[in-house]
């Protein structure tokens, strides 16, 4: 509702009040002494907020005033916000910092620099606070008219009735209901386990009773079953839900003593012991393991296979009660035509086909509405009795929330959970009615917009006001006010959501705006409403360019219009989150944003900046820059490493050549995104002094060397790289001892020597980096070997290439890598541990090997599943040692058992494939490729024939032999399938499909 963020701003403004201004604002006389009792009054206020909330729902009287606390609570949070501006303003004009020490902070000290303000300044500022003042006297005299109380109770009105377990089954629509009433039924006849614990979790309206009265009443729960249902009561009391319980089983509603819980429970235990139920606990709320417990513990009691069905508005309930994530159910809404068939039902009952034919047309937009809330379904279906045609088409026309609030049933279900919010999750929620209906809302943008709004609490430590927004959304989420849910890939944290339009028609209805749309000559009047209900706007008025003072107050713009910032952006002091995004922003114009002091959140993605103005300094309060995109923004002034309270600075595809040393100020930064700036070459020592940095991404640079240190941050996750250099001039592979935690994915490793020198050194680093243990996380290593020889030292190589080998045979994969890459390989054998049977790898690719002459036994990989060899020169035989299998061997051997698809490709030199026996292809006891599907011969121009024994003995699962730019195999198997060396592959495996080509 408009009045939900009140709490916040009274709380924020009588903080300043009290500890700030008490102290620091002398403006004139007198003065002091009122604003000492507004504070008094706003607290006095805030005591009775909570009771003002829940009655201003219903009671307009109660909204009103509401509505006015919330003006004049603002109205006192701009004036602040226009002194401390004054102050800032004063601070940052070149004669007042002419004459600051060097080094000396934007950050202004009001008791220093008071007396610089102008006393125009400081009277006009005391006149404003003596008027909010003379308005606050009224509202806290209205105050008592109402007599609120000090602590929050529902409305009566909105007092949920009590279910039943019967239901009416031609009522019933839905095939997702139906269709998990089976299987939920299924689950709790067929587990035969102990006491389980299955729930129903969706948002008001949606049909969890239904689907629990269902399952209730299915003939397979039979006279061998106890049934009990249960409405649980709000707030949740043991001693009642379990009278109500053993109420239920003994058929009676004698009165029992629920001050003594042991005597209620002990009826409890007698009533269910050695019984077998199905118990119903409908529509719980309490989230206290506390209150669960007790009753849990009774219930035990039951015999085995008894379950427990629980229906909740509320993720969190289910699990605290014990449901494990696979026994809840979320229903489905209905889809359109299941919308209006109920529809129709309940508002066209008894009429012929013919009558309602004539309202389909219109009651299917009516329907649409209902957005698959069969409970909307209902209560407009009700609304429509004995409507005509034209008030049908009426109602058509109108949101939801803007229709009769006496005839309308269907808000009051979600009042019941608006009022379990606490009062800063309240404003919360009602605050996403700024969103456009079936939005998808980013959730990183809207906690940063309750931030601006003043809505999250203040808490200590660097990032704590995020964490508590997270945690914020994470709890309506779990209440069903959210959908479609879109987490991150640790499904730690939500990325994106969006609102039923149910729900978003709710939070519309609790912004309602009584008042009358103010004229304005400058802009549309219905921007000024829209400011004033949320302090919020989305600029997207192409004919509107000019800022006027109905829109002064607003503390979050986003500007769509794609074209220039509208004349007079200066005027919007009290800013807080701004997005210029896609919008080409002159030099002078991103100034004057650098006059906005109070922003938090600034975003200039793909602005067409070239430079950044030293004014940037002036933005002390910002949380968040984004300058990506800005291909051809080179630097950054030094001014913005001042900026302190930055959390996250990103710099995606820009064109820096450097960062600064001076990185290191920004101590608060948790969030640095510097990828894809090819020109950085390096990052300065000072970003290891970034303790509290999480996200460092320089993927897609070109960085030669990384700082030592770099490994020393313990909060920083994952890497993103493009690849990492090992050499002389570039990294150490002992960094990767210290980087491993933080890589995770894939790793670029490019080694370059140039000399032999560099090659021992690289040796003894690589068997001192322990590369085994050390990339243990990742999924993908690509190893490439750059740089050249000098001709003396390539022939010597030539010669001896062990020191290759040693180098390979020290950089030892972790065992669960799944895909390897090895590329300008110059030794001339591979190294052991490439067949090794103790090596999970699932994806081989070898190329560029120019001095390997034969291939190792990999046949022995147990996982390996795809295997390529690319332009491996001086191979000229592939023995059978390749499939790593011994004739006499008595044990059942496998060689390559998971293989799926096996290339060879520019292995000029190739002249044999040495075939397996005529013994091993009659063995039983050796397999060879048996999972085997695609073979591809690329470019192997001297290979003549094919393994034909080897090939028949894998065939059965060969379904394509692709033969190309090989002459001399395609002139032995033909140009088509008839020929005897064709035969002799394909003879037991028609289904084998030989493509050749020769380019």
């Amino acid at each position: 509702m408009t009045d939900a963020i009140v709490s916040q701003v009274v709380e924020s403004v009588a903080a300043i009040l009290k500890d700030k201004i008490r102290y620091e604002f002398n403006l004139v006389r007198g003065v002091d002494e009122e604003l000492l009792d507004l504070s008094d009054k706003l607290k006095t206020i805030k005591n009775v907020l909570d009771d003002a909330e829940n009655r201003g729902v219903k009671e307009s009287g109660v909204k009103g005033w509401l509505k006015k606390l919330e003006n004049t609570a603002y109205e006192m949070g701009d004036i602040l916000d226009e002194w401390n501006y004054a102050l800032l303003k004063r601070e940052t004009e070149p004669s007042a910092k002419s004459e600051q020490k060097i080094g000396c902070s934007f950050i202004p000290s009001p008791c220093l620099c008071f007396k610089k303000v102008s006393i125009g300044v400081r009277r006009n500022t005391g006149k404003k606070i003596e008027n909010v003042k003379a308005k606050l006297d009224q509202i806290f005299q209205e105050k008592d008219v109402h007599k609120f109380g000090p602590n929050s109770q529902p409305a009566t009105d909105f007092v949920k009735p009590q279910s039943i377990s019967m239901i009416d089954l031609k009522k019933v629509y839905g095939s997702d209901i139906k269709m998990k009433k089976n299987e939920i039924v299924r689950k709790l006849m067929f587990d035969a386990a102990n006491i389980k614990i299955l729930s129903i979790v969706g948002s008001g309206g949606l049909g969890k009773t239904t689907l629990a009265q269902l399952i209730f009443n299915d003939p397979q729960f039979g006279e061998d079953w106890l049934k009990i249902w249960v409405c649980v009561s709000d707030p949740f009391v043991v001693a009642v839900v379990a009278k109500d319980i053993v109420n239920s089983v003994r058929k009676e509603t004698s009165p029992q003593d629920i001050s003594q819980l042991d005597v209620v429970l002990q009826n409890l235990r007698d009533s269910i012991s050695g019984k077998k139920f199905l118990l119903v606990l409908d529509d719980v709320w309490t989230e206290d393991r506390d209150k669960w417990e007790p009753l849990k513990i009774n219930l035990d009691c039951g015999a085995p296979g008894s379950k427990i069905l629980v229906t909740t508005r509320n993720e969190k309930v289910a699990k605290m009660m014990g449901t494990l994530d696979r026994d809840i159910f979320y229903p489905k809404e209905l889809s359109h035509e299941e919308c209006w068939s109920l529809l129709r039902d309940t508002s066209l009952a008894g009429k012929s086909e013919e009558e309602c034919g004539n309202f389909k047309d219109v009651g299917m937009k009516i329907a649409g509405k209902c957005k698959g809330l069969p409970l909307a379904a209902v209560v407009l279906g009700r609304l429509l009795w004995f409507k005509n045609l034209d008030e049908w088409k009426l109602v058509e026309r109108s949101e939801i929330w803007e229709l009769d609030d006496e005839e309308l049933k269907l808000f009051p279900h979600l009042v019941l959970s608006y009022n379990e919010l606490s009062p800063s999750l309240k404003r919360c929620f009602s605050y996403c009615a700024v969103y456009p209906k079936d939005r998808r809302i980013h959730a990183e943008t809207l906690i940063e917009e309750w931030m601006a709004q003043g809505y999250l609490p203040y808490v200590r430590g660097n990032g704590a006001v995020e964490l508590k927004g997270r945690e914020y959304l994470k709890n309506l989420a779990m209440r069903c006010l959210f959908q479609d849910i879109e987490k991150s890939k640790s499904g730690e944290q939500i990325e994106w959501c969006k609102m039923h339009d149910i729900v978003h028609d709710f939070a519309q209805f609790l912004r309602k705006n009584e008042d009358k749309e103010r004229s304005c000559q400058v802009c549309d009047s219905s921007l000024g409403s829209h400011v004033q209900k949320y302090r919020s706007l989305s600029w997207d008025k192409e004919e509107s360019r000019h800022v006027c003072d109905c829109l002064k107050s607003v503390r979050v713009l986003r500007i769509e219009s794609k074209r220039a910032p509208p004349v007079g952006m200066e005027k919007l002091i009290h800013l807080r989150w701004l997005d210029c995004s896609f919008i080409a922003l002159s030099k002078d114009g991103l100034e004057i944003i650098c006059r906005l002091y109070f922003l938090q959140s600034l975003l200039l993605s793909r602005c067409d900046l070239t430079e950044i103005p030293r004014e940037i300094g002036n933005l002390v309060h910002l949380r968040r820059l984004d300058l990506s995109g800005n291909r051809e923004l080179d630097e950054l002034p030094e001014s913005m490493y001042s900026l302190v309270e930055l959390r996250s600075l990103s710099l995606r595809g820009c064109s820096l050549k450097e960062i600064q040393k001076e990185i290191g100020n920004l101590v608060q930064l948790r969030e640095l995104d510097l990828s894809y700036n090819w020109k950085i070459k390096e990052l300065p020592e000072s970003i290891c002094s970034l303790v509290e940095l999480q996200i460092l991404n320089i993927k897609g640079n070109d960085i030669n060397c990384l700082p030592e240190a770099l490994g020393e941050l313990s909060n920083i996750r994952p890497l993103k790289l493009r690849e990492f250099k090992v050499g002389s001039q570039y990294n150490k592979l002992g960094i990767l001892k210290k980087l491993y935690r933080h890589l995770i994915g894939s790793l670029n490793l490019a080694i370059y020597c140039s000399s032999m020198s560099e090659m021992v050194e690289l040796v003894e680093d690589a068997r001192q980096a322990q590369l085994k243990t050390v990339l243990q996380k990742l999924e993908t290593l690509d190893i490439s070997f750059e740089g050249t020889m000098n001709e003396m030292e390539q022939s010597s190589l030539s010669s001896s290439s062990s020191m290759w080998m040693e180098v390979v045979e020290a950089l030892v994969p972790h065992y669960k890598l799944n895909k390897l890459q090895i590329s300008g390989y110059k030794g001339s054998r591979l190294p052991h541990w490439m067949s090794s049977p103790l090596n999970f790898i699932k994806e081989i690719d070898l190329t560029t090997l120019s001095e390997v002459s034969s291939l190792p036994a990999m046949g022995k990989l147990p996982l390996l599943e795809k295997l390529g060899i690319w332009f491996v020169y001086q191979l000229k035989l592939v023995g059978r040692e390749f499939l790593g299998i011994e004739s006499s061997c008595d044990d059942v051997v496998v060689a390559f058992p998971k293989l799926k698809e096996l290339i060879f490709g520019g292995c000029s030199k190739w002249e044999e494939w040495e075939d397996i026996t005529e013994e091993e292809e009659e063995s039983a006891a050796i397999s060879i490729m048996p999972c085997l599907t695609v073979m591809t011969i690329y470019s192997c121009e001297s290979l003549k024939n094919l393994p034909h024994r080897l090939l028949h003995k894998a065939s059965s699962s060969l379904r394509s032999l692709n033969i190309e730019d090989s002459s001399e195999l395609v002139k032995t198997y033909g140009e088509d399938k008839e020929g005897s060396a064709w035969r002799s592959i394909s003879q037991h495996n028609p289904q084998l499909v030989l493509r050749k080509q020769l380019l």
